[in-house]
Parts: C-alpha cells; structure tokens; sequence
C-alpha cells in the first residue's frame, strides 16, 4: 500500500471516531482514492482496507474495553444502523461499536461495489445492509 493511500485510509478512520466526516463522506472519499471496501474486526480491534489488486492496510482502532457478545441481536444491530444513518447529535462510532458488540457483531464488512455492509456474529449470523439510495 503506497504512502498516500494509508494516510487517506487513517485520516477516514480517525474521521469516523472524531466525527469530522459522514459515512457517506468516508465511503466517497475511499472510493476516489480507489479502495474497494473494507473490513471492522471487533475481536482483534483492526480495520483493514482492501485495493481490486488485494493490497491491503491493516489499522488499530482505537482502544475498546468492551467485548463482542455471544447471543446476536440483529435487530439491535439495525436499529444502531438507523441511529448512525440518521446523525443525531448524540451519535458517536466509539458508541456504536461499543453497542453493536454488546449486541453479538464481531465485525463488518464494507463493499462499495456491493453497496452493501454485512455485520457477523460469533457464529457467522448476519445481517445485511443495503446503503441508502
């Protein structure tokens, strides 16, 4: 992965924790600079974004205490997804994360071409969300 592209992919990532961009605006700006999608992994606490060549850059998120809950909730877990779509000022992704794990989700995968999320539990449960028109 080149100098320029883990930058823009850990700018992206600390944006999503300060909340100094959208969702939208993250996924836009991945896109541009070429990434395909990528990856939350609750359990080992890493990002990882894919290149359409398979390069990839792995990257810490930012420290949690909490865990990933064995019992998967996948309504709780859309339900978190409404909350982020809809931006309220209480929203924060630390608070996602922390309550989407406490709902069962050991991770995600982002696919811009699929314009889709799925969200998988301990026992490869799931839940797909489809991004909004």
């Amino acid at each position: 992965m080149d100098a320029q592209r883990t930058t823009i992919a850990r700018d992206c990532l600390n944006a999503a924790y300060d909340r100094t961009m959208s969702f939208p605006d993250i996924v836009g700006t991945l896109i541009a600079s070429g990434f395909e999608g990528y990856v939350v992994d609750y359990r080992r606490n890493t990002t990882t974004y894919f290149l359409p060549d398979d390069d990839s850059i792995v990257l810490d998120n930012r420290p949690s205490d909490s865990t990933v809950a064995a019992a998967f909730d996948q309504a709780g877990i859309a339900g978190q997804v409404r909350w982020a779509q809809a931006n309220p000022p209480d929203y924060s992704y630390a608070a996602f994360c922390r309550n989407v794990k406490a709902m069962g989700c050991a991770g995600y995968m982002v696919s811009f071409s699929g314009r889709r999320v799925l969200y998988v539990g301990r026992t490869a449960e799931t839940h797909i969300e489809h991004f909004p028109g």
